[in-house]
């Protein structure tokens, strides 16, 4: 008996971008295997065009591309959607990684990589963006699941963050790093912790621990008042990072 159409379970949609042939044809080899829909783009401008015909749920995106580079593909993106983007940047191109995580991406690759790796990258980005999509669509939050502080509502259900009435814009890995720190509050989390916690493995390279540095960057320009002088994600000083312990209740 043919299933039917309304009952098939949707695919996920991957947009690889990269201006190299065999590289894309790798990718998508690989996860159409593991059963995603995966488009494919070779240049900004193609990627960004398809991206507004048909959003995609996760973005491969090679930062050295022509017409429009990835940080441009990356910036119209943002200014639209939420959507994870995984970046894939040369092994030498530590300030291109750094840039990119600025901009808003969530995760990146050096080449070369993996399939398995990028395969399990990918995993990750889209569970954490497919639970805070159910919890936004169930309206998942109750006082359990919620804490407000220095102005602040943070909605673990919903996976969002509220300044009074207006919702602050936090990319998915962005609030599953605060969430560890709130989860943690008034202890120290180091970056390797943070690191494994969230992406599955400990960095390659030292160096990689940067990636939690600049998404504390971004919450704090968020989330704090005073960005340079943080008072809710607090540096601990050889250790990694802490949120603030929370004030004991009185009486």
């Amino acid at each position: 008996m043919l299933q039917n159409e309304a009952e098939r379970p949707v695919r996920e949609r991957i947009l690889v971008v990269d201006d190299e042939l065999l590289i894309r044809k790798l990718i998508a080899t690989r996860l159409q295997w593991r059963g995603y829909d995966v488009t494919l783009a070779s240049n900004g401008e193609e990627a960004v065009t398809s991206f507004q015909r048909e959003p995609a749920d996760l973005l491969v995106l090679d930062l050295m591309l022509p017409r429009l580079n990835g940080f441009e593909v990356l910036s119209q993106v943002r200014s639209r959607s939420g959507v994870p983007v995984l970046m894939l940047t040369a092994c030498d191109r530590l300030e291109d990684r750094i840039i990119g995580l600025e901009m808003g991406a969530d995760d990146y690759l050096v080449k070369p990589f993996s399939m398995a790796e990028l395969e399990a990258r990918v995993r990750s980005l889209l569970r954490r963006s497919r639970l805070a999509a159910h919890n936004q669509a169930t309206g998942r939050s109750t006082a359990a699941t919620q804490i407000e502080i220095s102005g602040l509502t943070i909605h673990f259900g919903i996976r969002q963050v509220f300044r009074g009435l207006t919702r602050l814009s936090l990319t998915s890995m962005e609030f599953s790093v605060l969430e560890l720190l709130v989860n943690q509050a008034g202890k120290p989390v180091s970056r390797m912790t943070i690191i494994e916690s969230l992406w599955g493995c400990l960095p390659a390279r030292h160096a990689d621990t940067r990636i939690v540095d600049v998404h504390i960057a971004r919450l704090r320009q968020k989330l704090e008042a005073d960005p340079k002088n943080p008072e809710l994600i607090l540096t601990a000083r050889g250790q990694g990072y802490q949120f603030q312990r929370f004030p004991e209740p009185a009486g």
